[in-house]
């Protein structure tokens, strides 16, 4: 089994679908990221989105860690045309498709973004490949709300629609194991 320590970056404090805008994380917590850095294994190699928030996490956190080039693939799901807007926003100007991205996740997306499936159809082989290299050994991933509750839903098998309710905090901690035939989450959202 391939333990991954699933990271989700630093706060954006944005109000808004925040899914390729490239905003910085505000790393200014350097307790929490120190405490952080000290509860992940010391001799994992460190991946993360190609996104700043991501990407400068991971970079906060390296310490001696190996440092794997950071990957489009992990970026968040694509908002499209509802990127950088307020919800009450996109409810204005298309109630239906907001409700059922939300009600009914899986196929539904933002127009010119992803689908839930999109985002598990991008993230999944590179995480597989991920497993396959570093098998029997611990990786540390720097990504996503979006990236990381996919993720914790094919370990827990679950549908999209159940997993929504879910949190996954900034600078928190969600581990899942990967074997060739098996997922299984272990901690989910620890704040260390």
């Amino acid at each position: 089994m391939t333990r991954f320590w699933w990271v989700r970056h630093g706060p954006t404090h944005a109000s808004a679908m925040v899914g390729w805008t490239d905003l910085p994380a505000d790393l200014s917590d350097t307790a929490a990221l120190d405490r952080l850095a000290g509860y992940l294994p010391s001799d994992a190699p460190v991946v993360a989105s190609d996104l700043v928030r991501a990407s400068a996490t991971a970079d906060a956190i390296q310490g001696t860690r190996p440092r794997l080039p950071d990957d489009p693939s992990l970026r968040e799901m694509h908002f499209g045309r509802w990127e950088m807007k307020k919800f009450d926003e996109i409810e204005a100007e298309d109630r239906e498709l907001i409700r059922a991205y939300w009600e009914k996740p899986g196929e539904a997306r933002a127009p010119g973004g992803e689908s839930w499936n999109d985002v598990g159809a991008r993230v999944d082989p590179v995480v597989r490949a991920l497993a396959r290299a570093h098998a029997g050994s611990d990786v540390i991933v720097v990504a996503h709300y979006g990236v990381i509750l996919n993720q914790l839903a094919l370990a827990l098998n679950k549908a999209p629609i159940n997993m929504l309710a879910q949190r996954i905090e900034n600078l928190s901690v969600t581990r899942i194991d990967i074997g060739t035939d098996k997922r299984q989450a272990d901690v989910i959202n620890h704040l260390p």
